[in-house]
């Protein structure tokens, strides 16, 4: 059987992509580019590049789809995934470069919502890879995704593996020291219990095995990426990890409106709330989110926070292993003797090793310093990244003694202090506490500029890693849009809104118990 078939589609994809990159190049998107974002506009570099090497490849390999003789066999079957690839790499594409950026822009025109601090975008999670998963949607369910590029969406799942590999190298065994034997205990035992009560209301509900499984697996560890780590195992279908998905960004947002609000009326220590939000709340730019609405002058409830959210990634390994086992026994009958031995074996998902392997490796200081955490280290010597060009000049030294005397707490007027005397930052513990002034805003924004200089100035993202991060979140963002053109509306309805329910009631639970335990065992130190 031949799977290439016959058409124009990706020779065209190639000329669209080359015209992209003609325009600009030349300068002709420039007001367009301006209104997007000017100077902060990210992505100029990728989209006068990219679109050249991915336009040139796909000309040549769609000229040969169109006219050249195709032949019946394994290699054929490969080759009949690159339209659709190109296909969901174009639409990632104009949903990065273009779509989520104008939201962007219609978000910010309307002001930051209440006392977040943040924009509608920002709150909704409205990024180009959930963007991306709603474009994939409306294609599918309004315009149907054609016979040519079908082949190419279902290699999207390869995308989301690979970036699952990945992920492995921004994480660190140094990170360990920081978090604290209660914190590991608090987070094992919340990941653990959130996982085995979803899987108990899984089956009280009925819903399907591999449903109950991926959203075991998002709703107990880490949001998105645990989802798209489990879904394999569980043999999850794509409207289950969408609803999967769905249900934590629902939740997330919630939350970070939530958190903030209770924590105040309890009058929660920084320590208190940042725990409490790294456990209960999924998604990490929503445990961010919800950490400095409740702190907007300081970073202390969100570095404590940060440490649950590490913690909960470093588990997501024992999980997939645990759903492994536990999906291989549902779906045998029940007098079924599971060795998990062999299932650790045969169906134990080699991508989920390649993490464990990227993360050792991290460990080791291969791709990084072995403190890293994202792949950005403390430096401020020569030999560990900073330029002596950074120095603070006597212009800024000027600005900043004359406003000392705005610096009231003790610790940060030491920090500035040093500042001072040495021209760049002294120590992770004085970056920190800068930070807190800065985000105190006690300071003119001149001033606060400097100091946002200063930090950039120590705190360094290892090449390797910057190279990393770009792959994972074209990965993620190419496979999510792919997935999105796998879920129908029919499906969905078939699924129901259980998943919603399930969720729901284990996040409240997830909530409430870890206040309860947060208020009884931390007080000022973890």
């Amino acid at each position: 059987m031949v799977y290439t078939k016959k058409s124009s589609a990706l020779l065209i994809i190639g000329l669209i992509l080359l015209a992209i990159w003609y325009l600009a190049t030349t300068n002709i998107l420039s007001p367009y580019i301006e209104h997007l974002g000017g100077t902060e506009y990210k992505y100029l570099a990728e989209i006068t590049s990219l679109p050249l090497y991915f336009g040139i490849f796909s000309i040549v390999f769609g000229a040969w789809q169109w006219f050249g003789k195709q032949k019946e066999g394994s290699c054929d079957y490969y080759l009949s995934t690159l339209a659709g690839g190109m296909f969901i790499l174009l639409i990632t594409m104009l949903v990065r470069w273009f779509l989520a950026p104008e939201i962007a822009v219609i978000s910010k025109s309307m002001g930051k919502i209440g006392a977040t601090g943040k924009y509608l975008h920002d709150i909704l999670g409205l990024n180009y890879v959930v963007l991306g998963i709603l474009v994939g949607i409306i294609i599918v369910n309004f315009f149907k995704v054609p016979n040519w590029a079908q082949n190419g969406v279902r290699l999207s799942r390869l995308g989301l593996k690979t970036g699952v590999i990945l992920l492995g190298t921004l994480y660190s065994a140094a990170e360990l020291k920081n978090l604290g034997g209660l914190s590991i205990i608090m987070i094992g035992v919340f990941v653990l219990g959130s996982v085995g009560l979803v899987l108990w209301l899984g089956r009280r509900m009925r819903i399907p095995n591999s449903m109950g499984g991926v959203l075991s697996a998002g709703m107990g560890v880490c949001g998105v990426s645990a989802t798209v780590a489990a879904a394999p195992v569980v043999q999850a279908k794509s409207v289950e990890i969408a609803y999967t998905i769905g249900t934590i960004l629902l939740w997330g947002v919630a939350c970070m409106f939530v958190f903030p609000i209770v924590g105040h009326l309890l009058n929660l220590s920084h320590l208190q709330f940042g725990a409490w939000a790294g456990t209960g709340i999924l998604n990490s730019a929503q445990v961010a989110g919800a950490a400095l609405a409740y702190q907007p002058d300081g970073i202390e409830t969100l570095k404590v926070a940060e440490i649950f959210n590490i913690t909960r990634v470093l588990i997501l390994p024992i999980i997939v292993l645990w759903l492994a086992v536990w999906y291989v026994k549902r779906e045998g009958n029940s007098s079924t003797q599971v060795n998990a031995g062999k299932v650790i074996f045969e169906k134990f998902p080699i991508f989920v090793l390649g993490f464990i392997l990227l993360f050792g490796l991290s460990t080791t200081g291969i791709f990084s310093p072995a403190n890293h955490y994202k792949g950005k280290y403390f430096g401020n010597t020569t030999a560990t990244g900073f330029n002596k060009e950074d120095l603070l000049t006597l212009d800024e030294i000027s600005l900043l003694k004359s406003e000392l005397i705005k610096v009231q707490r003790q610790d940060r007027k030491q920090a500035f202090q040093k500042l001072l005397e040495h021209g760049k930052v002294a120590s992770i513990d004085d970056d920190d506490t800068l930070r807190g002034l800065v985000n105190a805003k006690v300071l003119s924004k001149p001033a606060n500029d400097i100091l946002k200089k200063t930090h950039k100035a120590v705190r360094h993202t290892a090449k390797k890693i910057k190279v990393f991060r770009s792959w994972i979140t074209w990965l993620f963002a190419f496979g999510l849009v792919g997935l999105g053109m796998q879920i129908t509306v029919s499906a969905m309805r078939q699924a129901g809104g259980q998943p919603a329910i399930i969720g729901g009631i284990v996040g409240l639970i997830k909530a409430g118990f870890s206040l309860i335990v947060v208020i009884l065992l931390i007080s000022e130190t973890i």
